[in-house]
């Protein structure tokens, strides 16, 4: 597959860096690589970073970069998207050295979504570590992990067409759920490499751009420690444990300081492109992924606390 090669990294503007310093390295376990003047990156393998959060009002995702293959193929993509009429810039020496690349290329998915497309990604001079793993953050030929983006309304058309056509990207599968009466999650999910999905679509009633990102580790016992430690924390969640039928990612939602959410998952399935067959599933997960007030309303108590209920002490 030529043309984009891997979600490399995502770009977050945040209203407060302390609060994701706790969230992404305390809670998740990531590293720390950099803290400068309104900003700070997360490290979760031998990249500079894979997360950069920016200071400012937003809390949203500000931007995404998708890692090219070769400048050639760079050239290719930006030949596209000047003759789909999609505006392209370069982003100079001066973006590249602070996104540590060797080169960026800036455009706009149909969506609005700012996309850096760029070649030579910088290692950090220094091994990646945690003291909070016992295994280590799946990366490598599958990037950074996944991002699911609100649709807000556009056509799946003209959004497939950007993504497929120009980047290179081709459909995994389709999820339909009518999850509430007259309320439909209609997702479709795109890979770039034998990642299930670097990216996935739906047109949901979400505020932000992103409705999540998704990092996964290497040992399932990880799972279960960052979720106790997001407990612990009392960070709110968006759903428990739980299991999808399509990348088979078991794995849970917690919500970040700025809103949105991160699936924090184990053993999700690669794809050949030579066997795959694209399906459309009638179901988002297969078994858990409830929301907390539904575990609420079973217990009888307040979700995710370290208070005993009353009578139990």
């Amino acid at each position: 597959m030529s043309g984009v090669k891997e979600l490399a990294y995502v770009v977050y503007e945040v209203s407060d860096l302390a609060d994701w310093e706790h969230f992404a390295a305390g809670l998740l376990g990531m590293q720390v690589g950099h803290k400068g003047a309104g900003s700070i990156g997360f490290r979760t393998d031998e990249k500079a970073y894979r997360w950069l959060c920016t200071e400012g009002p937003a809390d949203d995702l500000a931007a995404t970069g998708y890692l090219v293959d070769s400048g050639s193929s760079l050239d290719r993509i930006v030949e596209k998207l000047r003759g789909a009429g999609v505006e392209v810039t370069e982003g100079g020496s001066a973006l590249a050295t602070a996104r540590q690349v060797d080169r960026i290329v800036i455009t706009a998915d149909p969506l609005g979504n700012r996309l850096e497309l760029v070649t030579g990604f910088t290692d950090a001079e220094t091994p990646f570590h945690s003291d909070a793993l016992l295994g280590r953050f799946v990366t490598g030929s599958g990037g950074a992990g996944h991002e699911v983006l609100v649709s807000k309304g556009v056509s799946r058309e003209e959004y497939l067409a950007f993504y497929m056509d120009i980047l290179g990207f081709r459909i995994s599968d389709f999820i339909v759920e009518e999850v509430a009466p007259g309320i439909v999650a209609d997702v479709v999910f795109l890979h770039c490499n034998p990642r299930h999905h670097s990216v996935a679509f739906g047109n949901m009633p979400h505020p932000k751009k992103m409705h999540h990102f998704m990092v996964e580790v290497s040992d399932i016992r990880d799972v279960g420690m960052a979720y106790d430690r997001c407990m612990d924390a009392k960070q709110p969640f968006e759903m428990t444990l739980g299991m999808h039928p399509n990348d088979r990612m078991f794995s849970f939602y917690v919500r970040t300081p700025s809103g949105f959410s991160v699936e924090y998952g184990w053993g999700g399935l690669l794809i050949d492109d030579e066997t795959w067959q694209v399906e459309t599933l009638g179901k988002l997960s297969s078994w858990g992924h409830r929301p907390p007030e539904m575990v609420h309303g079973l217990l009888g108590q307040a979700p995710f606390t370290n208070t005993p209920p009353e009578g139990a002490r």
